[in-house]
């Protein structure tokens, strides 16, 4: 899973992210480039049209409605749907990218979270599920302090399940 939040543990509001941060951007990129990743309906939807597909990426688009269509992405009726491809195309990481449900669903089977934490709360309707401390251990922690281009301090932070 790869994400980013704030320390109300928001993560969007009106299907958009409530702050900018360029480097966390690209990290995301960085990250999740050449790998499947997945991602639910509405996730796509909020995807300005010139990303969509995520370049450089397998679309993975998990939703209930049979006809549903999304140029360049392939689209899946569940999270093992999504894992099952991947393996079968030899893939080393699939990221879970949102949104809110979707992280929900899929945090029984992650077994490695990349959450970016902001420093600071947010004004949302969307929020990244709790995790239990004693099933999941901090295993890489880089401060990037506010500046001109980023209004707010956040930690890049990995979580490897125990």
């Amino acid at each position: 899973m790869i994400a980013a939040m704030g320390t109300n543990r928001v993560i969007g509001k009106d299907n958009d992210l409530p702050w900018h941060l360029p480097d966390d951007f690209k990290y995301f990129q960085k990250t999740t480039k050449g790998h499947h990743v997945l991602m639910g309906r509405k996730n796509w939807e909020s995807l300005p049209h010139k990303f969509k597909p995520l370049p450089e990426r397998t679309n993975l688009i998990i939703t209930r409605q049979a006809d549903y269509k999304a140029e360049g992405a392939t689209i899946i009726q569940s999270i093992q749907e999504g894992k099952r491809l991947a393996k079968d195309a030899n893939e080393t990481e699939l990221f879970i990218i949102g949104g809110g449900e979707i992280y929900r669903i899929g945090l029984e089977s992650a077994d490695r979270i990349y959450l970016t934490e902001i420093d600071s709360d947010f004004d949302g309707d969307i929020t990244f599920p709790q995790f239990l401390s004693e099933e999941w251990k901090e295993t890489s922690r880089v401060h990037h302090p506010r500046d001109s281009k980023h209004a707010y301090a956040f930690d890049y932070v990995v979580y490897d399940k125990k």
